[in-house]
């Protein structure tokens, strides 16, 4: 699909794997970000990296790397607010870098679903995961308000907007996301 940049969330600061940049772990190899991106990549015209540490490390893969705008490793509203301040489509597919087995049909799924809504966001279950999303760049200015009231969860955000959720109960193991060193170890 054309129009659709992609933003790889790796702006936080690893604390339950001990204070280390997660995206940058290795994961059969290679760091968990690679994984990410090489199914990210394929579903995106353009692909973005928000990271808060290690700039250069992530600038080595080759895509624009954006800082969170907002000081304080503020969460993933932060660095979506900054993904969607340098997004050049009107459409933007998140994930974390912490998640390197997203499947490779999000986009087409999400988008299939996203109709009207101001953002479609991927659900296992009962389970909405919003850091796996299509959202709209026109959504920034709202965020940027709700950030800075204050706010900073992310399901506090999205309730605020028209949002479609998407089953992905097929692809449930896909939004495994890999939080500890224990889980990186069995992934």
């Amino acid at each position: 699909m054309n129009g659709i940049t992609g933003i790889v969330l790796a702006g936080g600061q690893g604390r339950r794997m001990g204070g280390v940049d997660k995206g940058l772990q290795l994961l059969r190899g290679k760091p968990m970000v690679a994984h990410v991106i090489a199914r990210l990549a394929p579903q995106v015209s353009e692909v973005l990296i928000n990271a808060n540490q290690n700039i250069g490390a992530y600038e080595r893969f080759g895509y624009k790397v954006v800082p969170d705008a907002i000081g304080g490793f503020a969460g993933p509203l932060a660095g979506l607010h900054a993904g969607l301040g340098a997004a050049s489509h009107p459409l933007a597919l998140t994930a974390p870098c912490d998640s390197p087995f997203l499947p490779p049909d999000l986009l087409l799924r999400l988008n299939d679903a996203l109709g009207d809504n101001d953002l479609a966001v991927a659900r296992t279950g009962e389970q909405p995961h919003p850091v796996f999303s299509l959202v709209r760049v026109a959504v920034l200015e709202h965020l940027s308000k709700f950030l800075a009231a204050g706010g900073r969860k992310i399901d506090a955000w999205y309730a605020t907007l028209e949002v479609v959720e998407v089953p992905f109960d097929d692809e449930a193991d896909a939004f495994r996301n890999i939080n500890t060193r224990e889980e990186l170890n069995n992934a």
